[in-house]
């Protein structure tokens, strides 16, 4: 729904309480004269804008710029320079890239409750350029990694690994990073919009714009990451792969502060999870109150009028009925004669009740993405490691680094992404007659199914491969076939991504109330997160259990000795039943109501929403 300066909010389902059209004509006066100088103060802001944009955007870019160029081919670095095991190495990558996605749900409470937007994404950018430096002195200083190791070694298992202080000095140079991510992601975007002033038609199409540029700059940091830094890092020099994104970052400090004077900073207003808690608190003290039979709602539930940024009042339901037992009011919990409520953690309103239900929803389809985002988790891993026992020549003398590999992923999705929004959505949209073609958890849902054959198939791949190098058993281990054909799996989970994972984005923006979205962007960084450390689980597990009565294990540091493919088939059973999982609950899944427009009238309870700047 796009904002607009006044506009009048009233929800078809919505239960008044008496109380409010029976207020005191010089208390809505004094609400309305509030309401205009709220108006005034937005219509007279002046917004930072484009002018603001280069600087913004500009960290941003370099901070993707040194987390994707340190993780797309971090796993290389640790088993080459470092010499771990291919367990140990994926152990390291799966809790740092979970700690890096849990971290901006931190951040964002940082953000909205205390410090600001601003503050956050200034100390986070340090914090980034500390991780980076810390990183790139690991590959610089000699002190810092483990004695060299010979191929021969390498194959023998004889590297000696590193230190307890070599590798303390590596996590501390990663927890750097994942504070440093912890601000900026969960912040860039809303900063960047708060630059426009969404009451004007100029504003609207400048956020639209803007996130066109956040996106492709975006995509255009994944290519580079991937390609030109990854070879730099494989083929010339580690010390110039790091320092190259790190002098960047240094830079981007330098770029975010001279934008200083040009932009809006937005007071924080309070992070909506403690409304969530409130909520929770009330209902569990209100918990032997009898509910009303239906139609009894008459006076009986707080319903005051919105503030702030919200612009839809949610409709009371029946789902999910005992945390409605938070919304009624009892004697002696409102204060007259403005019905101001005189304790928040025992009476909430109407709309936090539905706000949490609206969380409560989405949790079940959120913890399915877990186990479906666990399958993307490989491509930098173990996909990896087939990648660096496979033949990556290109031509004579150019070989594809192996952590570049995950850039056919990447086109694929934005191949896919133009013909599936100009012409297979249209086509769809004749037949399904749906605005999109096919519903957002449909969308997940054919996400999940690409998951599952993306592991089947990169399991036979990998039987394949595992043939070939124990067929014609290379000194180095390497079979002598192309690593193209690992191309078929990486376009399956490119297509996993258009679908789920766009999806997810997508889901969680429509179904969160306004003023929740950071909350929702954040808790896809979870869903991350969790397949991260679940695959973290999985590793350690199938490690342990596999093998043993002289066989290997399936994931046992020789890729040729191992069986990789039963933990890729493993993955792939999982998702068979998380698909089960996932359709009983998007089937019974309830979407957020609606809001109907009205218009103003002095008999109808309406209030004025306004756009805080």
């Amino acid at each position: 729904m796009a904002l607009e300066g006044k506009r009048l909010y009233c929800s078809a389902k919505c239960f008044h309480m008496p109380s409010w059209s029976s207020s005191k004509p010089s208390s809505q006066q004094e609400q309305r004269e509030k309401d205009d100088k709220v108006l005034s103060v937005t219509t007279k802001r002046k917004p930072g804008g484009w002018r603001a944009m280069p600087f913004i955007l500009g960290n941003e870019t370099f901070e993707r710029l040194a987390t994707f160029g340190l993780l797309a081919n971090f796993t290389v670095y640790l088993v080459k320079k470092l010499h771990m095991d291919q367990v140990s190495a994926s152990n390291i990558v799966y809790i740092w890239s979970g700690v890096s996605n849990f971290a901006p749900l931190v951040g964002a409470f940082i953000s909205d409750a205390y410090v600001g937007k601003f503050r956050t994404i200034a100390f986070s950018s340090f914090a980034l350029f500390l991780g980076m430096l810390t990183v790139t002195l690991t590959a610089w200083i000699p002190e810092l990694l483990p004695p060299p190791c010979t191929k021969q070694q390498q194959v023998l298992g004889q590297c000696i690994g590193p230190t307890k202080a070599q590798l303390g000095i590596l996590i501390m140079g990663l927890g750097f990073l994942s504070i440093g991510g912890a601000g900026v992601r969960p912040c860039s975007i809303p900063f960047g919009v708060d630059q426009f002033d969404p009451t004007t038609d100029e504003g609207k199409k400048g956020i639209n714009s803007f996130f066109n540029w956040y996106y492709t700059s975006f995509t255009l940091v994944l290519l580079f990451a991937q390609t030109v830094v990854v070879y730099i890092q494989d083929s010339v020099s580690w010390v110039l792969g790091f320092g190259i994104p790190t002098v960047c970052m240094f830079f981007s400090i330098i770029l975010f502060f001279i934008g200083t004077k040009f932009y809006v900073h937005v007071e924080p207003e309070g992070s909506p999870f403690s409304g969530i808690v409130q909520v929770l608190v009330a209902a569990y003290r209100k918990r032997r109150i009898e509910l009303p039979a239906d139609g009894e709602f008459d006076g009986l539930f707080y319903d005051p009028p919105l503030k702030g940024v919200v612009m839809t009042k949610l409709p009371l339901t029946d789902q999910f009925r005992f945390l409605n037992k938070a919304a009624i009011i009892e004697a002696g919990e409102l204060k007259a004669p403005d019905g101001i409520r005189s304790d928040q953690w025992r009476l909430c309103s109407i709309q936090q009740v539905e706000e949490v239900k609206c969380l409560v929803r989405i949790i079940p389809i959120w913890a399915a993405g877990i186990i479906s985002l666990t399958a993307m988790t490989q491509q930098g891993t173990f996909t990896v490691f087939q990648a660096m026992k496979m033949d990556r020549h290109l031509g004579p003398s150019f070989q594809i680094p192996a952590g570049s590999i995950g850039v056919i992923s990447l086109i694929t999705v934005g191949l896919w992404l133009p013909f599936y929004d100009r012409i297979f959505v249209p086509a769809l949209r004749k037949i399904t007659k749906h605005e999109g073609g096919i519903t957002v958890l449909q969308r997940i849902g054919i996400g999940i199914v690409f998951s599952i054959l993306a592991m089947v198939v990169a399991g036979l791949t990998e039987r394949v491969r595992r043939a070939s190098a124990i067929k014609h058993h290379q000194p180095d281990g390497v079979a002598p076939m192309s690593i193209m054909w690992l191309a078929p799996q990486l376009i399956l989970l490119g297509f996993c991504e258009a679908f789920n994972i766009l999806g997810q984005i997508e889901f969680y923006n429509r179904q969160f109330p306004e003023h929740m979205t950071s909350v929702g962007n954040a808790l896809f960084s979870c869903s991350f997160a969790g397949a991260n450390y679940l695959s973290s689980l999985l590793v350690n597990v199938v490690h342990h259990v596999t093998g043993g009565h002289g066989r290997p294990d399936w994931l046992t540091n020789d890729l040729n000795a191992g069986r990789l493919e039963y933990f890729f088939f493993l993955i792939a059973g999982m998702g068979v039943l998380n698909l089960i999982y996932f359709s009983y609950f998007a089937h019974r899944y309830r979407y957020k109501g609606t809001a109907v427009p009205i218009q103003d009238n002095s008999h109808v309870d309406v209030e004025l929403r306004s756009i805080k700047a």
